[in-house]
């Protein structure tokens, strides 16, 4: 086990959102699955998975208050198709696009979607570039790499 890892609270589904995360990013696995019985709330379930090597812990508790954007899973995608992969899987089935590359699965857990591409362009010793790159950004939803890219060239 992993000294420190973030514990992520669902009211239901732990089990198949685990299974969905695993499965869209690699270096990730289902470690361990609990569940629980007698002289514990019925559907009881904790886990502990990994994604991209870092690990998690995870329990189904009924209503708890849900997720709110003050905790996310920032994923840096190499290029569109892993972008696109990802942001089409974790809001299909009832999952919510946001604003700059953030979004919200079906679960209500944040995630921001990053092309590693966009940090490069934000990082551009010409500010001006860097500028238009983040205004362009903040008016999309899922982050488009040739747009963002033509916004730093000024087009």
């Amino acid at each position: 086990m992993q000294k420190v890892s973030s514990f992520l609270w669902f009211e239901s589904g732990v089990e198949e959102a685990a299974r969905l995360y695993t499965s869209l990013i690699p270096d990730s696995e289902i470690l361990e699955v609990q569940r629980f019985g007698e002289g514990m709330p019925d559907g009881l379930v904790v886990l502990r998975f990994t994604l991209g090597g870092v690990e998690y812990q995870a329990m189904n508790t009924g209503p708890a208050g849900g997720f709110t954007e003050a905790f996310s899973l920032s994923v840096l995608c190499d290029d569109q198709a892993e972008v696109d992969r990802l942001w089409e899987a974790l809001t299909a089935d009832g999952g919510e696009e946001s604003m700059c590359g953030w979004l919200k699965d079906p679960w209500g857990v944040s995630w921001q979607i990053v092309p590693r591409r966009l940090i490069e362009l934000q990082s551009d010793p010409d500010r001006a570039r860097a500028a238009r790159v983040n205004q362009a950004m903040l008016g999309m939803r899922k982050l488009d790499i040739a747009a963002l890219e033509a916004a730093a060239d000024g087009r």
